[in-house]
């Protein structure tokens, strides 16, 4: 089929690489045009344009545009050029990473005028051109079978779902990430709990990972890159301890608290990426002198 994709950085220059050498033809667009350029003189299937009327004028009706833009700000801006320009049985898919409420809110000025919107959540990382983009999928059932075609070749097998109407992708997107939080930070901690005992000096991490992925009730994908990043640092000397976050993180807590849903771990995952970014943090000094004062227990001073 043939779709155009706004948007060509980690991942969506990757999701329209995928999508060429599977044969789709893809209408590219950047921010910064020399960018599209570049990918379309790798790839045989893909036209760099350069305005959003070009993107139109390229695709024929039913349309299909892929967003992949940075949430927010970027995305609305896209979106209000794009709604006056499409035609009734158009389809949008907006696949950044964005809040499911966000969907709530652009999606009925689409279906007023007859555009339908899907809201896709985009797991795969720079991975993902390689084995695959999971997706997760919210909106119209009749928009998401048109675009079924892109997703069979976009997606691993069984590697792309239908979850419900607008914002269910992202949603679902959402609470995923919120889930890697947790199981990152059981790894970590694992491994921290390793490196502090006795026995640290003999440990071999990038094997100790690979060991784990044999079978073990904690095998995963991630232990997968854990032995590929201990193979590259084996103690991480050259990174910081700083741990940003994309937001979905909060939004899948912010979520839970509004729900009433106890989620300690993704809650304290979380807490714990802020943590990372304070090495003086003033809360332990609070403690530090706490202990000091109704104990006299032993502060070290600066």
């Amino acid at each position: 089929m043939k779709l155009a994709m706004l948007g060509l950085g980690r991942m969506g220059g990757n999701m329209a690489k995928r999508l060429s050498r599977a044969g789709h033809q893809v209408v590219a667009w950047n921010r910064t045009f020399s960018k599209a350029q570049d990918i379309a003189k790798t790839e045989e299937h893909i036209q760099a344009v350069e305005t959003f009327p070009e993107v139109v004028a390229a695709l024929e009706a039913p349309r299909v545009v892929w967003v992949m833009l940075p949430a927010g700000k970027p995305v609305d801006d896209a979106l209000n050029q794009l709604i006056d320009l499409l035609e009734p049985g158009d389809i949008v898919v907006e696949g950044g990473n964005t809040h499911f409420k966000d969907d709530l809110r652009r999606a009925p000025a689409f279906t007023d005028k007859g555009i339908h919107y899907v809201d896709a959540g985009v797991s795969g990382g720079i991975w993902g051109l390689q084995i695959g983009y999971c997706t997760m999928l919210g909106g119209p059932k009749e928009a998401v079978q048109a675009i079924e075609p892109a997703m069979i070749d976009l997606a691993p097998r069984d590697g792309f779902l239908h979850c419900g109407p607008t914002g269910a992708g992202h949603f679902v997107k959402m609470v995923h990430n919120g889930i890697e939080y947790g199981m990152m930070q059981a790894y970590a901690e694992g491994f921290a709990v390793l490196d502090a005992s006795e026995y640290s000096e003999h440990f071999d991490y990038t094997k100790i990972s690979h060991l784990w992925n044999q079978g073990s009730v904690i095998r995963s994908w991630l232990l997968e890159l854990c032995e590929r990043m201990f193979s590259d640092d084996p103690h991480l000397d050259g990174l910081e301890a700083y741990v940003d976050d994309s937001g979905e993180g909060r939004w899948t807590v912010s979520e839970a608290i509004d729900t009433a849903v106890p989620t300690p771990v993704l809650t304290l995952a979380l807490m714990e990426r802020f943590r990372s970014r304070q090495p003086d943090f003033f809360g332990d000094r609070v403690l530090a002198a706490l202990r000091n004062q109704f104990g006299g227990h032993a502060v070290k001073k600066k």
